[in-house]
């Protein structure tokens, strides 16, 4: 079973997010899998990283990014945070984010037991004392943040960190 094994604030610059967004309807057993297999498939995030990174320090991270509103779709994408204004490529979409704060989870364990955690992520933020907040639509933006080496290199009881970052107040 995945279990929490720290929590910090990250700040971050205004960075633009570019991927493509999926909806629930993408899904294949309930997840994404096969969307990520698209992706490596597809050679989309070898596109992705001849753009100049943004300036923080995991920004050649894959992520799986979601936003959920009540009574709107849910959205999920995949793609990787670009510096500020970096041109989209054709075929890819963007969304920008301002300069902001993160509260940064990381889960540690193996393979899908550490997916679907995003709500006991956000309780341990609440725990450090951070506050999650909505955009100004009023919508909640958080990440999977597929970290190298920490997702990407098994420990000896082959296990990885996945990264669950939610937008927080800043201090």
């Amino acid at each position: 079973m995945a279990e929490i094994i720290k929590t910090y604030r990250e700040k971050v610059p205004a960075i633009r997010f570019i991927g493509k967004q999926y909806g629930n309807q993408d899904r294949v057993d309930g997840t994404f899998g096969s969307k990520w297999d698209e992706w490596f498939e597809n050679g989309w995030f070898e596109e992705l990283e001849k753009l100049e990174p943004a300036e923080n320090p995991e920004a050649d991270a894959f992520i799986g990014l979601m936003r959920r509103k009540d009574g709107e779709p849910f959205e999920y994408w995949i793609g990787m945070f670009r510096k500020e204004g970096t041109e989209v490529p054709e075929g890819f979409s963007y969304v920008d984010f301002p300069e902001s704060d993160l509260g940064v989870v990381w889960l540690y364990g193996k393979g899908s037991e550490l997916y679907c955690l995003e709500d006991e992520c956000a309780e341990s933020c609440k725990a450090e004392g951070f506050k999650i907040i909505p955009d100004e639509a009023g919508a909640y933006w958080f990440f999977e943040r597929y970290a190298c080496p920490r997702f990407t290199q098994p420990d000896a009881d082959g296990c990885v960190i996945l990264d669950i970052c939610h937008f927080i107040a800043k201090e």
